[in-house]
């Protein structure tokens, strides 16, 4: 029997792009960061599901994943040699794999973000331009010195052995505290670190613009995934990149009113309900045995790290 089915529902589509024979329907970047917003809202709920988990790490009060958070990122940034930092973060890997956490998806963050806002922005002073040394890689040669106004551009440019070092150096110092920080967040609900920042007597304008900033991003970005389905349900031919940069320009000024505006209402319904200056926080216990011993061997643990 001949199929009836037209050929047309039986192509299989492309990933960024919706074809029938010429016509076609193509918006890659927004696709793109569309995506990115999906990943923020399944992170942001995943760290609540990640953070229930029951392993030794997560049942630590969060009073002291708070307070060995800011110890060893203090030791990180004391530490002048590899070695050290590269033992803080074997130990680091071996507490998030103590707490059973997904290690490949979490790596796969903190190197992305170590490369950026470490290993790039370190990189221009490898070069003996900023860093005198000797130099161990030559990237170019010219003619003779040049001097210009106080900065002086030798005949050889090329990475030096001393601004190598420090590029390792920041760029491994970053990856350990994007570490720390993912080892807490993700093994810590979000209003137990609140709690514990305020028992450590964290000023409560802090805390209320952390939580208000935390809560507010989900609905931006639930926000602005609607916007992008609801105009790409109504697509029907192809987008040319001058009106996809005006609808996004258009979105953009559309979101930046309804926060004005959201920010409005918060406050008038906060001060409806009595809204004060303070918060009050209930439900603080007082710490476990396990709680103190755990830590008291981060501290001594850090002490050897700074020994070191």
């Amino acid at each position: 029997m001949k199929s009836k089915i037209p050929s047309f529902l039986l192509e299989r589509p492309s990933s960024d792009s919706f074809t029938q024979g010429s016509v076609g329907l193509k918006i890659p970047f927004i696709e793109k960061g569309i995506h990115h917003v999906a990943n923020v809202i399944k992170t942001g709920y995943i760290q609540w599901e990640t953070a229930a988990r029951d392993s030794f790490f997560h049942r630590i009060d969060a009073r002291i994943k708070v307070l060995f958070l800011i110890f060893f990122i203090v030791i990180v940034s004391l530490k002048n040699d590899i070695l050290p930092e590269a033992l803080i973060g074997g130990f680091i890997f071996s507490l998030m794999t103590i707490a059973r956490l997904n290690i490949v998806g979490l790596y796969k963050r903190v190197f992305f973000l170590a490369f950026f806002f470490g290993f790039l922005v370190a990189l221009p002073s490898a070069f003996n331009v900023i860093t005198k040394g000797d130099i161990i890689i030559p990237v170019l040669r010219l003619s003779r010195p040049y001097r210009f106004w106080i900065y002086q551009i030798p005949g050889e440019i090329g990475i030096t052995r001393e601004g190598f070092y420090g590029v390792v150096m920041l760029t491994s110092r970053v990856m350990n505290s994007l570490a720390l920080s993912f080892l807490v967040l993700y093994t810590t609900p979000f209003p137990e670190i609140i709690r514990a920042l305020k028992v450590l007597r964290v000023p409560d304008g802090f805390l209320m613009i952390i939580t208000l900033s935390y809560k507010y991003m989900f609905i931006f970005a639930k926000t602005v995934e609607d916007m992008h389905l609801a105009k790409k349900s109504r697509l029907a031919g192809q987008v040319n990149n001058v009106d996809a940069r005006g609808w996004i320009a258009g979105r953009i000024a559309f979101m930046f009113k309804k926060t004005r505006l959201r920010c409005e209402e918060i406050f008038k319904a906060m001060q409806s309900r009595g809204f004060s200056d303070n918060i009050k926080i209930y439900g603080v216990g007082q710490l476990h045995a396990s709680d103190w011993i755990a830590g008291v061997i981060f501290f001594l643990i850090g002490v050897l790290f700074l020994w070191m």
